[in-house]
């Protein structure tokens, strides 16, 4: 006797959550099938520029050798940006990361050419360039968006924050030491396209109409469960801003969205959603669940003091939209300068 398959309306919920599935499903391919493109090209460009250098070919002796070389690709393969400037460019990649270690080439070669370019044209070391190559595939960053975190030096402000938490003091080692990597002190929220500061909802609205973009920058390991999600208690109710669960970690993932400076009574509140989330929702095979205040700005002593005698994990970080409205101003302003004394 063959099975028979009901088909049922799903309600909007599950639509919301299939819908969510899909678009998680398309955005990974697009960024697998960009990462195989950028892969094959920087081979070709990583190959003729081997076959430059094996040459010999300099700018001082080999202007005419590259011009005409150029000219003979090109009218094979007009598409290819096979510029005399370009193959240049090629040796000088293949010259700067000949000699790395494959992590880093594994890292370039996956980038897209003029990614490459901008890169190269900071003196950056290779941890550095790791850094932001993977920044740029994991967050989608435009070419303009890397140009301004190099000019603003944000790898530099990454490696100066102190991280705000009491991880250690209130989770098992293991699990502390594994939730110090996953959550870090400071957030780029550049891609909501906001510079102004945003009210908490409409910063909530564009996190959750990017949420495929916003887990990327949390990083590997998230699922969205939901914005504003109601705890019932004592006939009252309560709201998590953002819910979220880590695979890894075993653990649901509270995170309050403020628009100031961190305070200290945003603990306070936080331990309860907590205690509300591990009492009525955590299934018995998970982990504690953990906080994350993430505010405009904070202050790590005040913020140690506030977590000092709290029991639940939680942690405070920071966040920016790239680059504050006024700094992007200098930026311009220096472009425009610059441009003039050409």
């Amino acid at each position: 006797m063959k099975d028979i398959t009901v088909s049922r309306a799903l309600n909007e919920e599950e639509y919301n959550e299939l819908l969510r599935q899909a678009v998680a499903v398309i955005e990974t391919s697009r960024l697998q099938i960009a990462k195989q493109l950028n892969t094959v090209a920087m081979s070709s460009y990583w190959e003729i520029g081997k076959l430059l250098e094996e040459c010999k070919l300099d700018s001082k002796h080999g202007d005419g050798v590259v011009e005409r070389l150029s000219i003979d690709l090109k009218s094979k393969y007009p598409d290819m940006g096979l510029s005399p400037r370009n193959l240049w460019d090629m040796k000088k990649f293949y010259l700067r990361y000949n000699e790395c270690d494959t992590k880093l080439r594994q890292a370039v070669a996956v980038l897209p050419w003029g990614h490459n370019l901008l890169l190269m044209s900071y003196d950056l070391s290779p941890e550095y360039v790791v850094f932001y190559a993977n920044e740029v595939i994991t967050k989608g960053w435009s070419r303009d968006m890397l140009r301004h975190a190099l000019k603003s030096e944000y790898h530099l402000s990454i490696d100066a924050v102190e991280k705000s938490n009491n991880f250690t003091a209130t989770l098992p080692t293991q699990q502390a030491e594994y939730a110090n990597e996953v959550f870090r002190s400071s957030y780029n929220l550049g891609f909501i396209d906001a510079i102004e500061p945003l009210k908490e909802l409409e910063l909530e609205r564009r996190l959750v109409q990017k949420i495929t973009t916003f887990i990327m920058e949390l990083g590997s390991g998230f699922s969205f469960i939901g914005n504003q999600h109601t705890l019932t208690f004592n006939d009252k109710e309560y709201r998590v801003d953002l819910l979220f669960f880590h695979r890894r970690l075993r653990s649901m993932v509270a995170i309050e969205l403020k628009i100031g400076e961190f305070k200290p009574e945003y603990v306070g509140k936080m331990n309860f959603y907590l205690s509300l989330l591990d009492k009525f929702e955590k299934a018995p095979d998970e982990n504690p669940s953990i906080g994350i205040i993430l505010c405009a700005e904070k202050d790590h002593l005040e913020v140690e003091l506030a977590l000092q005698d709290v029991n639940k994990p939680i942690g405070v970080a920071e966040y920016q939209y790239l680059l504050p409205k006024n700094k992007l101003q200098e930026l311009i302003t220096d472009e425009i300068r610059k441009s003039k004394n050409l």
